[in-house]
């Protein structure tokens, strides 16, 4: 009897979960296709770039055997130097290209790809940065041994993107500077901040536990800095209300390499190049040129 009565309440909890936090959603929401992430690009800022490059579209097979769409854009003038880009949350390769044309403009050869479970990779949960981070590796990994006439290689990431660059430094990659956009230093910052009550965020942790098998608690990309050296600039739109500007601050104060923190007035989640793109830019360039 005592046995049942510790079923019922562990479905009921189970149950309670699903409805009121929803884990699933946090995990495995509705991905874009890559061309509604063109429309929306379209819409925002000129992408007309993309068609007069010259492309390569590759595989990258990460540790565990999951496979990664890949595509190189070519600049129009030879170049040894490369950047790999990261985008957020249920966007794909596309929504990278905001970023990339800055990229391009600089003399940079520009590495898209889709994150796990998103654009035309197989479904996958999301893991904010703990398996995507290990995938980002095994591109860096393919970067070097694809092209070996590089003279510099940077990373690149907007929100979980921004996350998955990075939790990446924790395992020394061989690149030569990181940029975050609205990055977020754990998960706590991202999720725990959106419920009422702190109970519902224990819930949400356990409902991924159980659905997942890991803890969202876990995932604390700050800890990746601890003994970093790679530079990174990070960038914040200071009316970000999903992830706070303290996040950045936070982590460029962690980091032991070289680091800056630049807030966009006026710009909410992700929409800090669109918002100021001459600042961002000369952020950006002026960053690298530091570093070069």
């Amino acid at each position: 009897m005592v046995f049942l009565i510790v079923i019922l309440v562990l479905v009921v909890l189970y149950l309670m979960v699903l409805i009121l936090v929803q884990p699933h959603l946090i995990m495995m929401a509705p991905k874009q296709t890559l061309e509604q992430s063109m429309a929306w690009q379209k819409e925002r800022y000129d992408v007309s770039f993309y068609d007069s490059l010259s492309k390569e579209d590759y595989i990258v097979t990460s540790e565990d055997g999951y496979e990664l769409h890949v595509q190189l854009l070519k600049n129009l003038s030879e170049s040894t130097r490369y950047v790999i880009i990261s985008h957020g949350y249920t966007d794909n390769r596309i929504g990278s290209l905001k970023y990339a044309s800055v990229y391009l403009d600089m003399g940079f050869n520009v590495i898209i790809y889709d994150l796990r479970g998103h654009g035309l990779n197989k479904p996958h949960r999301t893991t904010y940065g703990y398996m995507e981070s290990k995938d980002l590796k095994a591109v860096i990994e393919d970067t070097r041994e694809r092209y070996k006439d590089i003279s510099m290689l940077g990373l690149h990431g907007e929100s979980l993107g921004a996350g998955t660059t990075i939790t990446v430094l924790k395992y020394k990659p061989q690149v030569d500077f990181a940029v975050s956009d609205c990055g977020f230093s754990d998960m706590d910052n991202v999720i725990g901040n959106r419920f009422k009550f702190r109970f519902m965020y224990d819930l949400c942790d356990f409902g991924c536990r159980l659905q997942f098998g890991y803890s969202v608690k876990d995932i604390r990309p700050i800890e990746a800095l601890e003994e970093n050296t790679i530079p990174v600039l990070f960038i914040h739109g200071e009316e970000d209300k999903l992830i706070v500007p303290q996040n950045s601050i936070d982590m460029s104060e962690k980091t032991k390499g070289m680091s800056e923190v630049h807030l966009i007035d006026g710009a909410e989640h992700a929409y800090s190049i669109i918002k100021d793109p001459v600042s961002y830019r000369r952020y950006v360039k002026e960053f690298i040129e530091k570093i070069s």
